[in-house]
């Protein structure tokens, strides 16, 4: 069996995320066999990916929103729901692109552009496109083509071609770094999945839709929308088209198994309209979102009303005209209607508007109704911090981390407020794990090291002193074994010695305190 090059595998690889290359015919690609399971174990998949995630948070791919992030996991796991035997923990994310396009990464990692989502006409359509992509995962076709690597050059080949698609949306130095090297270059002119693993996730994928009560004639419609979008348009492809290369073949193979079942009408949810509407709300200057989304009302020019106000309270925060967003929301309420995305958008457009008190007031009879929003557990404790309830903003962090441990937002906030309440070993230690959610392995192991040497420790906080110095030591070793692996794949210093710079976006101006 003949041995790829690391270019060849690592463009493989690339093709998940986008990268623009050519298809090559099935003949021209080695017999790897099932190599997914013998060669690439589960385990280092799932830390490819997780290395993957890190890169792409510390380059600002990851779109930093919990409710769009939120409903994208709730209709992944509706799919999942249909995948019989094991399959690895999944994850799905929103990247903040205007480009239309999805991808899988090792270990259950699903991006989706938020361009994407808003070229979707249904939620069907959306869900169409999770199918398929989980359908990747669940089949293992990341690891069969790569499977001719070892585990450590699969983990260095997944932090490179994060630091690509980083680079793409505005990454940091690691980024720049990878992308100069000969290495990424050869990539970008690799393949994409085999079309024998497109034929694979659209069969599947469209049975999980089925299964789940989604539209299945949704497939085929978005695919041909997108196609007919580009027709006799030189070089304005998708990259879903590019990286998910579309065949006649599997147009009419989808089209088939369309035929064998029965059509059934299915609607949308409030949810996926009242997602595209907040990212709809993000675009351009905020007084063209006011008068897209009042145009659109005037000329009922929408497929959910309420979608639509929801948007242009979003539109008119943004612009802080907070008088007309608030009456938004309160007549949408007095209409009869209840969602946890409403709250949280009353709850920020008080908070903008200096009314921290009252949105206080909303946010705790929200939680009391919606406590799993993640949007509504950042905001309170958010709003407390501002009012100096430090001792409050700890006791409903240490709460809500219990359900959400590696949350950075919730780290941040116990963090400052322990700082502010004269307890530097604790607020180091949250702020160590806010830099671990990130992927900056390099200031978490700081801020754990500060913890050991913050003095003035009670005899109450033995616990945490051990609980720390556990952390420490296996963010050592995984910052080591990163690097190994890294340098192994590459020959050289790996992108996981790079420092590399925290953050990316956070969620656009709701969040803006």
């Amino acid at each position: 069996m003949g041995r790829l090059s690391l270019a060849v595998r690592l463009g493989m690889l690339l093709g998940v995320l986008g990268a623009s290359a050519p298809a090559l015919p099935d003949e021209n690609l080695p017999d790897l066999g099932d190599v997914s399971q013998g060669l690439v174990s589960p385990l280092a998949e799932r830390r490819a990916g997780e290395q993957s995630m890190q890169q792409l948070r510390a380059g600002g791919g990851y779109f930093d929103d919990p409710e769009v992030n939120a409903y994208l996991n709730a209709l992944g796991q509706r799919l999942l729901a249909g995948v019989s035997g094991s399959h690895p923990e999944f994850l799905f994310f929103a990247v903040g692109s205007a480009e239309i396009n999805a991808f899988a990464l090792p270990g259950g990692f699903v991006g989706v552009n938020t361009g994407l989502i808003l070229a979707t006409r249904s939620e069907s359509e959306l869900a169409s496109v999770l199918a398929h992509e989980i359908t990747h995962v669940t089949q293992n076709h990341i690891a069969r083509q790569v499977g001719a690597a070892s585990n450590s050059q699969i983990a260095g080949m997944a932090a490179l071609l994060a630091a690509l698609v980083a680079a793409r949306n505005g990454s940091g130095q690691a980024a720049s770094a990878a992308i100069s090297t000969t290495m990424a270059v050869q990539a970008q002119s690799q393949i994409n999945f085999t079309r024998e693993h497109e034929r694979e996730a659209d069969r599947i994928g469209f049975t999980l839709l089925d299964q789940a009560g989604f539209d299945a004639r949704a497939m085929s419609g978005f695919f041909e929308r997108l196609q007919q979008a580009v027709r006799g348009q030189e070089g304005s492809t998708p990259s879903y088209l590019r990286s998910h290369p579309l065949t006649h073949e599997r147009v009419a193979d989808a089209q088939d198994r369309e035929a064998s079942v029965p059509y059934r009408q299915v609607g949308d949810s409030l949810d996926f309209h009242l997602v595209k509407a907040l990212l709809r709300s993000y675009d351009g200057q905020p007084e063209e979102a006011v008068a897209d989304f009042t145009s659109r009302l005037a000329e009922k020019r929408y497929q959910s009303r309420t979608a639509t106000r929801y948007g242009l309270a979003a539109a008119l925060l943004r612009a802080k005209a907070y008088g007309r967003a608030i009456r938004e929301i309160d007549e949408l309420e007095d209409e009869g209607i209840q969602h946890p995305m409403l709250d949280a958008m009353a709850g920020q457009i008080l908070q903008q508007s200096g009314q921290r008190k009252a949105a206080l007031s909303r946010y705790e009879r929200a939680l009391t109704r919606y406590p799993q929003h993640l949007q509504l557990v950042h905001d309170y404790p958010r709003t407390l911090l501002q009012e100096r309830r430090f001792a409050d903003v700890v006791r409903f962090a240490e709460t809500a981390l219990q359900t959400w441990a590696g949350d950075a937002v919730l780290h941040q906030l116990a963090a400052e407020a322990y700082a502010a309440l004269g307890k530097p070993l604790q607020s180091h230690r949250h702020q160590g794990e806010y830099y671990a959610a990130l992927g900056d392995s390099s200031d978490a192991i700081e801020q754990f090291e500060l913890a050991l040497r913050s003095g003035s420790v009670t005899a109450s906080d033995t616990g945490e002193l051990l609980a720390v110095e556990t952390r420490l030591k296996s963010l050592r070793g995984n910052r080591d074994q990163d690097r190994k692996n890294a340098d192994a794949a590459s020959g050289g210093p790996g992108l996981s010695s790079m420092r590399q710079a925290p953050g990316g976006p956070a969620r656009p101006p709701l969040n803006a305190l």
